[in-house]
Order: structure tokens, then sequence, then C-alpha cells
């Protein structure tokens, strides 16, 4: 199936992260048959606190760097956790209508969101949003980036909480 061909990439990228101490998670936008930008968690780690270079924004801003004649409506995102509100945002702005991840964000997730409450520009898009491909492979990174007692990023939260549950 291609989007567990797509997800295992974004996995590896969320490993990536994990490896280098960050919330493990790694996104992909492709199109039909190729990856076209990747993107991994930064500013988890250490005393630097970024919330902006969130996996799906990195990916995001690469695809635009690139600027390739390619239509964006063709393409889908992949990422190992639901994209925020902020990231949903950016993915409808983008022009990207599918978003495919795997582990719910019950703590900040934005796919939830009912767009017909929202203004115009975001509540007449066209978005398909495919949850809990290949979702044990996220939960266990999750968990692991829980579990590491070196880790501080959302640790006793909510989501530390409900991941560690499983």
């Amino acid at each position: 199936m291609r989007e567990e061909y797509f997800m295992e990439i974004a996995i590896a990228q969320a490993e990536r992260a994990l490896l280098g101490g960050e919330f493990p998670v790694g996104c992909v936008i492709a199109d039909e048959k190729k990856v076209i930008a990747t993107g991994v968690r930064k500013g988890t780690a250490g005393s630097a606190l970024n919330e902006v270079d969130h996996a799906e924004m990195v990916a995001l801003r690469s695809l635009c760097e690139q600027k390739l004649p390619i239509e964006k409506k063709e393409l889908t995102i992949y990422s190992t956790m639901e994209p925020c509100l902020m990231c949903f945002g950016a993915i409808i702005l983008s022009g990207i209508q599918k978003i495919v991840y795997a582990y719910e964000d019950v703590m900040g997730g934005g796919a939830g969101c009912n767009l017909v409450d929202l203004k115009p520009l975001y509540r007449d898009a066209r978005i398909t949003i495919v949850p809990n491909i290949l979702r044990e492979k996220s939960l266990l990174l999750f968990k692991k980036f829980f579990n590491n007692p070196t880790n501080e990023y959302w640790k006793n939260s909510f989501l530390a909480q409900y991941t560690l549950d499983q």
C-alpha cells in the first residue's frame, strides 16, 4: 500500500529525530511515486526550545524552497503524528489536500478541528485525512522518547501519560 510505503519513510525520519534527542516526529511530502520533501522535528532537545520547527513545517519549507512546477493538490503529506493546529493550517494554506498520519495527538492535534466553524479560507479547503497508518510503529518511538529520563519535552504531560498507558 502506497500510504504505508511513504509512512515508513516518515518513520525513518522520526527515528533520526529520536536519535538526535528530539521529539520523534518525521514528515514526508510525496506525489504518487516519489518523495518531494522531508522534515524532522527540531528544537525539543536542550535548552533552546523552538515550537516553530515542527517536522511538517520543515518539510513545507523545503517544498517551497524547491520551487517545483507541481500541483500541490496532487501531493500528500505523511506525518508520524497528527499535525497540530499550526501545521494543519499551514498544510491547508500550502494547497496540499491529503494528510496521512500515524499517531493521534490527543493533546494538541489539529486534524480533528471542525472546518465548518472556521473562516472561508479554511472552511472551503478540500482536505482528506487518513489516520492510524502504521500507528503502532510510531507509538513505539513516542514510548521510547517518553521513557527516556533525559528527555524533558512534554514530560509528565497528558500526551506522555496517554502514550505510556498504552
